[in-house]
């Protein structure tokens, strides 16, 4: 258990983290929407302006607009139109909010898993203020992605006292924060395979292969094993995505006879050209 001054330290630094996002990006509070891709998502949708209602909901879950199955992502834009109409601003804001939670969740994921908190708070503040991370909190039509991280995250923090102390009910939270993950975006499709390598380092549950004893392969398996619904949500989440695509015109699918190859031919539809 961490000691008070280490805690009084991670509050801090916290704090600290919270507020230079907050200074670095109070600058969207004042943009607007973009007429690329978020006259798709909020201004133009036919549904989502509309805010949050049992048709929407519905249609959340079924649709593959924009290419897409990410009903997560279009529930976030239907509550932000809920509560505060096309104030893109208030849009922003509900941005960096999340970005704010997702720097914070890897400060607390990284300090619990290695115990390092100055190695940590600065990993944490090289991806809160990493310009990479700027379009996708400054820009609305990118919420999936900060979306997908945060509950992406949240699996992993959960996953950690499974890991430790091997109790069912971390395990099933970062399984239902994984799925989560992949209704705001697919990216987070490889979180088994990260899950692996945490097992390896910092969490120390891999075991030394060298000899190959029964017992070592047998732990090793049992990793393997425990990580199979993650895998098979990643699958899924994978066809859904392909198919979604193929859907909106971004992939084409071509079967060749009599060998059946597939090739995949990717192609860009750009709005009011036909």
């Amino acid at each position: 258990m961490a000691n008070p001054r280490s805690r009084e330290r991670s509050l801090l630094i916290t704090l600290l983290l919270v507020v230079v996002i907050l200074l670095v990006y109070r600058p969207v509070n004042d943009f607007g929407f973009l007429a690329f891709d978020d006259d798709g998502y909020v201004t133009r949708n036919h549904r989502v302006p509309y805010g949050l209602t049992w048709e929407n909901l519905r249609w959340a879950f079924t649709t593959s607009d924009m290419s897409n199955w990410h009903p997560l992502t279009w529930i976030s834009h239907m509550a932000d139109c809920q509560f505060f109409g096309m104030n893109a601003g208030a849009h922003h804001q509900t941005s960096v909010l999340i970005h704010i939670v997702n720097s914070v969740l890897l400060l607390w994921l990284l300090h619990r898993m290695t115990g390092a908190l100055w190695k940590s708070a600065f990993v944490a503040a090289l991806f809160a203020l990493h310009p990479l991370h700027v379009e996708s909190v400054a820009w609305i039509s990118e919420r999936k992605d900060v979306l997908s991280t945060c509950f992406g995250f949240l699996a992993v923090f959960f996953y950690i006292p499974y890991a430790r102390e091997k109790r069912g009910a971390p395990y099933v939270l970062s399984l239902v924060c994984f799925t989560l993950s992949l209704m705001a975006k697919p990216m987070m499709v490889t979180l088994p395979l990260l899950l692996l390598l945490f097992d390896f380092w910092p969490l120390g549950r891999v075991p030394d292969m060298l000899p190959p004893t029964r017992k070592n392969v047998r732990t090793l398996s049992g990793l393997v094993v425990e990580k199979i619904p993650f895998f098979c949500l990643s699958v899924l989440s994978s066809i859904i995505t392909v198919y979604a695509q193929g859907q909106g015109g971004f992939l084409k699918l071509r079967l060749r006879f009599p060998c059946l190859r597939g090739s995949l031919t990717p192609s860009r539809r750009i709005s009011g050209i036909p």
